[in-house]
């Protein structure tokens, strides 16, 4: 985890950049969501997963065994952070959890999360997932638990379930980013659990504001405009230093 947590906190948060004539520095992480026909999962639940699948391949204990893992992490990290979610179900689904990453399931909703890699050289079982058909209703997941980290989302942004699955996603990782390695060490002891809420703009900006918030800007490639604050982590009670 010391390997892992030196390589992601020393490169986040450095300006990166890409050029879209050399296809390798056009990076990303793909998202899976498994997301059934007949009985899909609750959102928040789902976007829990997500969340935490993204920052469990970052402190995958492969950083430090395997060199091509560690070395995806690098290339991604050096570029713009990018995450595209797809969906995934039946034979789909089976079939992906055979491409390294991680999958992480909480209440039953399930999300996979991908070694990154150039958006050129996405391995085909994840490449024939569809980007469109992730979207799920709202619904209300009650009180949070306070001892967690928390990542709320601006909910005036109407983002889809991909989207918000890839901010959640960004946030989680930031937030390891941000915090020393004995703090992340507590946080894998606790499987990486948080809470993900939607809440209404007037809340998500007055919450903001807390000295401890690791805020996400995005880029606004897609469905919101450039430098939108999407999400912002904090850490719960049982972390919070």
């Amino acid at each position: 985890m010391t390997l892992a947590h030196e390589i992601l906190s020393s490169r986040v948060g450095v300006a990166h950049s890409e050029d879209p004539d050399r296809p390798e520095t056009v990076q990303a992480m793909q998202l899976a969501l498994h997301v059934p026909k007949a009985d899909p999962p609750r959102r928040t639940d789902l976007l829990e997963a997500a969340a935490r699948a993204v920052v469990e391949v970052c402190f995958d204990e492969r950083v430090a065994t395997d060199p091509a893992w560690r070395k995806a992490l690098e290339n991604w990290y050096d570029h713009l952070i990018r995450k595209v979610a797809r969906r995934a179900r039946n034979k789909q689904w089976t079939d992906v959890q055979e491409v390294p990453g991680v999958t992480v399931a909480v209440n039953g909703a399930e999300a996979r999360a991908f070694l990154p890699s150039a958006v050129s050289e996405v391995p085909a079982p994840v490449r024939k997932l569809q980007i469109q058909g992730t979207e799920l209703p709202q619904d209300e997941p009650g009180e949070i638990d306070a001892d967690l980290p928390t990542i709320l989302i601006d909910g005036g942004l109407r983002m889809t379930t991909g989207k918000a699955a890839a901010q959640v996603g960004h946030a989680s990782m930031l937030l390891a980013a941000h915090k020393d390695l004995e703090w992340v060490r507590a946080w894998a002891a606790m499987d990486f659990a948080l809470n993900v809420r939607e809440v209404a703009p007037d809340t998500f900006a007055r919450y903001a504001d807390n000295p401890l918030a690791v805020t996400v800007h995005d880029a606004g490639f897609t469905e919101v405009a450039p430098d939108s604050l999407t999400v912002f982590a904090i850490p719960g009670r049982l972390l919070a230093h």
